[in-house]
């Protein structure tokens, strides 16, 4: 895609107020969520989250004169924690120019076509628009259509690409997110007293560049998700294929991000299955042999080692999630401090070595460790995604490769022997048949097409 291309005018732009420019990532539908604005208001910052419905009244409502930030996602409660994530329908990367050398001098108008030029020379598709946010910029990727919440761990793997691809520019690696808020259009940074607004725009105005979000994360991750396909289900060259994918990813200099993105989708998958486990038992604080602190501190741990939390919001996160566990739980900040140190630890890169392998320093406990910790029963276990037994996961292997058969229209055995057995006994009811209208055995053989011993053990029969 070319970066020289030509932008509507200053006038034009002005035509994007604050509804106009959310309405392009949270559309006006009857969808069931809520955004949530940021504000300040003197010294202190406030927040409130309101229903999607209500978007262009409240946004109507806003005082601009100050300081006021938006969330990017969509939450399933007032509550914009990573953990009520309902959907996202961008990717997006906070560029504080001011702190980069290569832009910081730089008019707005240069900047932006450094950002293009920059995202050409990269392989990044240019971005569907940029906002100035007072004193930098903020790039959005418009998505064709809304990821759901499982698909945050792709989704955080290309802000990781993102963020890293574009961090000569600024990219500010603590605004990557999916609870994230950025400033509003038209409200003004009181730092600089500039008001923020669009300054470019892919596409037309009415409709802006948007991107088929699997399309997109083909050109910024290692490998695709066919790709992953092939390489889990090729069994008969698994040895061969993992050599292989190992010596190719040597020579990738995206292979940490591949390696990254497969452990971080099972953190959260591990993360939601706690969540259903809870709701299988109708919470965590029922009767004396409350589980809420172990339940909090697993899901705490899961959550941070999918990439999905930043150290800088971890409190914000448990004192969430424990009110969801637990309304009456007094959560103090200090009671998960370890597990906050280690997920620290995980988000600067360190990493643990046990038995001749690196391992996250946060925890990665064996599926039979958390079966065993939360005592988790077969019948819990048929309800879950990825916390089950070696026995349980054969049994959804098998029927995953019956029903690929079955879709390439290959009989099971059973089947095969049930319609074998059918024909024999057709054909032994043609050959009594023939028999009984005088035919020799010979004549009936050569008839129907089969030897003689057939004709024999059938009359016997």
């Amino acid at each position: 895609m070319s970066a020289l291309i030509l932008q509507p005018t200053d006038v034009q732009l002005e035509l994007f107020d604050a509804t106009s420019e959310a309405e392009l990532y949270h559309p006006v539908s009857p969808r069931h969520g809520f955004f949530s604005l940021l504000w300040k208001d003197g010294v202190q910052k406030r927040q409130r989250s309101y229903p999607l419905s209500e978007m262009p009244t409240v946004l109507g409502l806003v005082d601009y004169s100050r300081d006021t930030w938006i969330s990017q996602a969509e939450f399933v409660v007032p509550n914009r924690r990573v953990v009520n994530l309902a959907r996202v329908g961008l990717l997006f990367v906070d560029l504080d120019t001011y702190k980069s050398e290569l832009m910081a001098h730089r008019s707005t108008d240069e900047q932006i076509r450094t950002l293009h030029f920059w995202c050409a020379d990269h392989g990044i598709p240019l971005p569907s628009l940029v906002v100035f946010s007072g004193r930098g910029l903020q790039a959005k990727w418009l998505l064709s259509g809304a990821l759901p919440r499982a698909a945050l761990p792709r989704w955080n793997a290309c802000q990781k690409a993102l963020v890293e691809a574009l961090e000569p520019l600024g990219a500010d690696r603590q605004a990557r997110d999916a609870s994230r808020v950025l400033r509003l259009v038209k409200s003004v940074h009181s730092v600089s007293g500039e008001r923020v607004h669009v300054v470019d725009v892919q596409g037309s105005m009415s409709s802006p560049v948007s991107y088929d979000f699997e399309q997109l994360a083909e050109q910024l991750l290692p490998f695709t998700r066919s790709e992953l396909q092939l390489l889990r289900t090729d069994r008969a060259v698994q040895k061969a294929a993992r050599e292989t994918r190992l010596k190719l990813a040597a020579d990738n200099p995206k292979a940490d991000k591949f390696k990254g993105y497969n452990g971080r989708s099972l953190a959260w998958a591990r993360l939601e299955d706690l969540r259903t486990l809870g709701q299988l038992r109708g919470g965590w604080s029922v009767g004396e042999n409350s589980m809420r602190t172990t339940a909090l501190h697993w899901q705490m741990n899961f959550l941070c080692l999918s990439g999905a939390v930043h150290p800088a919001i971890f409190h914000h996160e448990a004192h969430e999630l424990s009110k969801q566990l637990d309304p009456s739980w007094k959560f103090a900040a200090d009671e998960l401090g370890t597990l906050r140190n280690k997920a620290k630890a995980y988000a600067e890169g360190q990493s643990i070595e046990f038995g001749g392998r690196k391992w996250p320093t946060l925890y990665t406990p064996k599926n039979q460790t958390l079966i065993d910790i939360f005592d988790i029963t077969d019948e819990e276990q048929r309800q879950l995604r990825t916390i089950i037994t070696p026995d349980l996961a054969r049994e959804r292997n098998t029927e995953r490769e019956r029903a690929k058969r079955r879709a390439a229209g290959v009989k099971d055995r059973s089947e095969y022997d049930q319609e074998r057995k059918q024909k024999a006994a057709d054909r032994a009811s043609e050959i009594r048949a023939l028999k009984g209208k005088g035919l020799s055995a010979s004549a009936i053989a050569k008839q129907l097409g089969v030897t003689s011993r057939t004709v024999f053990n059938a009359l016997k029969d």
